[in-house]
């Protein structure tokens, strides 16, 4: 589930407006004062000692903290619902975890608005993965197109992506739809849309075919680590016959092995990277059997040959 801790930015959101309260003068410094409030006080330091826990891997010691708080932070309830459906520091819990999240959702009070996004987005996961719920890709298209409603960027942006992939499988296929909402979530900075769009406007998918529009998106999203779109680039450069771009482009994206690190640190679903760094092994094995681009070298064609898969 997305994290609180990557909402960190909006957390000041949640807490109350403690300008209206009986101020207590708090000296931090010899040079600074705050007036707040001591519950308030309270709820600052217990807040940020969670946030640190979470750091830190202390997952049993921030749900225990969290849990102290969860009726007076919005923020810490909907960790709570991320740390049960996840399994972090407690037995994975979905259905608890998709009850917090629903509790974030049907929430009236304007302290928890920033997190109803996040709190949508992951819910559609719940829907579209039948854990925790009962699945209904109905239900998980319906909430994912609430939280892209730019709500919460990083939620908004999540959930962009992923309707423009729902919209490129065989059950709600809509090649426009994907097109629409893969150039919205690329247009916000998301590297999986990115490599995406470049493929959709290469093969003319929801989009007129335009190979200019496709380089440019694919030099992109391989310069920022999209191991699709740099398999998918070295398959542009070697069927054109720049063996010598091919060739580079293609080591690089065979550097590393470790496929779930590369998607993790991508934050690009791991069939993808695996399909994009089988492409550039592929690819750069022909390179070195054939001597394109490259000095010929048998022992390392049969090699890369070996990494395809």
């Amino acid at each position: 589930m997305l994290n609180s801790t990557a909402l960190s930015d909006s957390r000041k959101k949640t807490l109350p407006n403690h300008s209206r309260m009986s101020p207590h003068s708090i000296k931090f410094s010899g040079k600074v004062r705050l007036n707040v409030p001591p519950l308030l006080l309270s709820l600052i330091f217990r807040t940020s000692y969670c946030l640190f826990c979470l750091s830190q891997g202390l997952y049993e010691e921030a749900l225990k903290q969290f849990e102290k708080i969860e009726d007076s932070y919005f923020q810490a309830m909907y960790q709570l619902g991320v740390m049960y459906y996840d399994g972090l520091g407690t037995k994975k819990d979905p259905e608890r975890g998709v009850e917090y999240m629903n509790k974030i959702l049907d929430c009236d009070s304007p302290e928890a608005s920033h997190l109803k996004f996040a709190a949508a987005y992951n819910l559609g996961r719940a829907y579209y993965e039948g854990c925790g719920v009962k699945h209904s890709v109905e239900k998980a298209e319906r909430l994912w197109l609430f939280a892209a409603d730019n709500g919460n960027p990083e939620a908004s942006v999540k959930a962009q992506s992923t309707l423009g992939m729902l919209y490129s499988m065989p059950l709600l296929k809509d090649l426009k739809k994907a097109f629409f909402w893969h150039s919205e979530a690329a247009e916000n900075g998301n590297l999986e849309s990115q490599g995406a769009l470049a493929i959709m406007y290469l093969y003319g998918q929801g989009a007129p075919q335009n190979s200019e529009a496709a380089l440019e998106h694919l030099r992109k999203a391989a310069e920022l680590g999209n191991i699709y779109a740099q398999g998918h680039l070295v398959e542009y450069y070697y069927t054109r016959k720049f063996y010598s771009k091919a060739a580079a482009e293609a080591r690089r994206a065979t550097k590393n092995d470790d496929i779930n690190k590369l998607a993790e640190m991508s934050d690009c679903h791991p069939t993808y990277v695996a399909k994009g760094a089988a492409m550039a092994a592929f690819y750069l094995a022909r390179c070195f059997q054939l001597g394109r681009g490259i000095k010929k070298d048998k022992a390392a064609a049969e090699k890369y040959y070996s990494k395809v898969s």
